[in-house]
């Protein structure tokens, strides 16, 4: 049978297995379009709080959720402004928006105002990952709270490696420099706010 073109790129079975820990509220290590990020469904509450607790984060820090680019925005937050579509589309490198609003998604990923910051995935592997869920999915940096943010695999601590349920052996030794996403808030009319350019 011939390998699709992502299939290529990683292990078929390293991609299945990292679906099936988030299916089953499990918490993962995995490569994004930026740094490596700890991850789950970010549907899923209980597993969402894990990932708090793993980082020895406060959950009044709210964390961002990837999507892939078939993933209908509107069913995570209405209405959506044009002018996101045309950032996200002339976005040359990643970009998280803070939308007002979102619904869907456990209430603890959720800031002031109903708040949260999506980013639409380019990266194959968690590209990969959120179309075979059909979920959004939590990415925040795979350090604990306060300490550096490691910039490639053999950075994350054992702190990390050894809290998560499943770490995804593709690209853990990639030395690719990357860089962090542009960050920018919607108001609920449109208005456009630069967080970071």
């Amino acid at each position: 049978m011939k390998k699709t073109k992502d299939e290529e790129l990683y292990a078929p079975e390293d991609l299945a297995q990292a679906v099936e820990t988030l299916r089953r509220g499990g918490i993962i290590l995995y490569p994004t379009d930026t740094v490596w990020g700890i991850g789950c469904d970010a549907t899923n509450e209980e597993a969402v709080r894990r990932i708090y607790e793993l980082k020895q984060r406060a959950d009044s820090k709210s964390m961002l959720v990837l999507i892939d680019e078939t993933y209908p925005l509107e069913s995570i937050v209405g209405p959506v402004p044009d002018v996101a579509y045309d950032l996200m589309e002339l976005a040359v490198r990643p970009i998280t928006i803070i939308y007002q609003g979102a619904k869907g998604v456990a209430p603890s990923l959720l800031g002031e105002g109903q708040s949260l910051g999506i980013r639409q995935s380019r990266e194959k592997f968690s590209s990969a990952l959120c179309r075979r869920l059909r979920r959004p999915i939590v990415s925040t940096s795979a350090n604990i709270s306060g300490d550096p943010t490691p910039l490639f695999f053999d950075g994350i601590s054992s702190a990390i490696l050894e809290g998560v349920d499943y770490v995804v052996r593709y690209r853990q030794t990639d030395k690719t420099p990357s860089q962090p996403s542009q960050i920018i808030m919607l108001g609920p009319s449109g208005e456009v706010k630069v967080i970071r350019p």
